[in-house]
């Protein structure tokens, strides 16, 4: 039987500061699901690496640019950043701590990510972003979005406000003058494109991946101006 139409088992389940969320093992795979919401995988990560590769294109050679990221979820954006030396300070939020443990205590996700979690380079922040972004005095050159499957599909009704104008000047509050704003959706919006652009963000555009069957995955990415 191939992985595909194995069932799933559940390695934990615990219930968090926002609800309940579930680390299962589907085959070879591992899954994140929130609030009976499938949030993630380990599958592929192509879009999740493009989150990161596309914000530091965009910032066109700046020099040890400083990455916050959204959502540590099963790790891929946190190791692709940590595997690039041209980052010079890596900082993940993430508001579930059942995910940090599964990274952190050697569970099956710390294996995508022991790595980057020793580098000197990346900090773990337990908070809610939209929170942090509201409240944090830090700035950083590009802030990577990653903690829903899209800005009109949140995991819980309060990351909306992430994605609405307040939540989008409070993203560019915590971004350097030129600094990127990258957000993964699940598939691409034209609508939030508009958002972006009336949030005051230039340079707005999508990049897609394509993916098996379905709408390709999308990459939003805004530039503050300087």
């Amino acid at each position: 039987m191939t992985a595909a139409y194995d069932s799933p088992v559940v390695l934990d389940r615990r219930e968090g500061p926002y609800g309940e969320v579930v680390l299962r093992r589907q085959g070879a795979l591992l899954q994140i699901i929130a609030n009976g919401c499938f949030l993630m995988d380990t599958s592929d990560g192509r879009s999740e690496r493009l989150l990161v590769d596309a914000a530091r294109a965009a910032l066109d050679g700046r020099p040890a640019p400083g990455v916050l990221i959204g959502g540590l979820g099963v790790g891929f954006s946190l190791a692709h950043a940590a595997a690039d030396p041209s980052w010079g300070r890596i900082t993940v939020v993430e508001r579930e701590p059942a995910v940090v443990d599964w990274h952190r205590t050697g569970g099956p996700l710390s294996a995508l990510t022991a790595g980057a979690l020793a580098d000197p380079r990346t900090r773990i922040v337990e908070a809610d972003l939209v929170r942090y972004v509201h409240e944090t005095s830090d700035t950083f050159d590009a802030l990577c979005l990653d903690i829903d499957n899209g800005p009109g599909w949140t995991v819980t009704d309060d990351n909306g406000g992430l994605y609405d104008p307040s939540g989008l000047r409070a993203c560019a509050r915590v971004l350097k003058p030129g600094g990127v704003l990258a957000v993964w959706s699940a598939q691409p919006s034209p609508d939030f494109e508009g958002s972006l652009r009336n949030a005051g963000f230039q340079q707005v555009r999508t990049e897609e991946v394509p993916v098996a069957r379905g709408v390709p995955d999308a990459v939003h990415l805004g530039v503050r101006p300087g």
